[in-house]
This record gives C-alpha cells, structure tokens and sequence, in this order.
C-alpha cells in the first residue's frame, strides 16, 4: 500500500481522518483501515485539511457520525462521500 492520505480506525466508521497536510478537490485518497489493514480509496470533492475528517458514504441528515468504532455526533446537513465532515455540518449530541 502506498502512505495513506487518510486514516479509519475501525471498519464501522463512516469518516476517515485526513493525515496530510490537506486534500485537494477531486484527489484520489488512499485510505487506510487500522482495524484490519485493509484500504480503500476515497475522492475527496474539497480540500480538506490535516486532522479533519472526510465522508466515506453519503450522509443524510440525523445519521450517526462513528470515528474511533465511537459515535462522535449527528449530521446536521447532508454530507455526499468525499466531503468535509466538521462543525458546518456535524453537530455533538451532548447539548
């Protein structure tokens, strides 16, 4: 496998974590699966920056965000596969 561009940490999880100084529009991510080692690609349709996360399947909104095999918040807005998943469009469920 070619150096990862993005990081899943376990197979449930519909977000992969970006590991690179950013994505750019239309680039063909290699995503990595820690939990069995496996990858994948992902399109990334923006740039998106290092820490944040990208949709690995559309989103509608309500559904559940899972990074970590951990719920981490609901879809506020709809997220097509490849988006930027953040603060625009993801919300905690603890307020």
């Amino acid at each position: 496998m070619s150096q990862p561009d993005l990081i899943i940490h376990d197979e449930k999880d519909n977000v992969g974590v970006v590991v690179i100084e950013t994505t750019k529009k239309g680039q063909e991510c290699n995503a990595w699966i820690m939990e069995n080692d496996k990858s994948i690609k992902v399109n990334s349709t923006n740039a998106v920056p290092l820490g944040h996360k990208i949709a690995l399947k559309d989103l509608k909104e309500g559904d559940t965000i899972l990074k970590y095999g951990h719920d981490i918040g609901k879809v506020v807005k709809s997220i097509k596969k490849g988006e930027h998943v953040h603060v625009h469009n993801v919300k905690t469920k603890k307020w």
